[in-house]
């Protein structure tokens, strides 16, 4: 087992845990106080919804690149397999962020799954 490896993956989960409950916390709750937000669709809540998980897509991504360093630190070798399956989990795990966070509304998700969906048929 690679340790270098998994400490650079556990430090990118926490960055990204710590990352998505401060921009929450401190990013995000005190921007959506301001009146000025951009009014898409009639109101403000689309532009809100989009900033909200357009941040917390980059914690996802940051934890796929995580499992690809756990797996990397294995003794055994990192396949194509193994690699477009987590590729894939990412690029779905960030359709399901963009699907629930819009409420359907912003199209990213249906380019995420479909990138999913072609980086496990193209891996397999």
């Amino acid at each position: 087992m690679n340790t270098a490896l998994v400490l650079a993956a556990l430090l990118i989960v926490a960055l990204g845990l710590v990352h998505s409950v401060l921009g929450e916390r401190y990013i995000l709750i005190r921007l959506f106080r301001r009146n000025d937000l951009p009014r898409l669709f009639g109101s403000d809540l689309f532009t809100r919804r989009t900033l909200r998980f357009a941040l917390h897509l980059t914690t996802v991504v940051w934890w796929g690149i995580a499992l690809v360093l756990c797996y990397a630190a294995r003794p055994q070798r990192l396949s194509v397999a193994d690699t477009g399956a987590i590729l894939a989990g990412t690029a779905v795990a960030s359709a399901a962020v963009s699907l629930v966070g819009s409420r359907g509304r912003h199209p990213a998700w249906v380019v995420f799954l479909a990138i999913g969906v072609a980086i496990w048929v193209g891996t397999r």
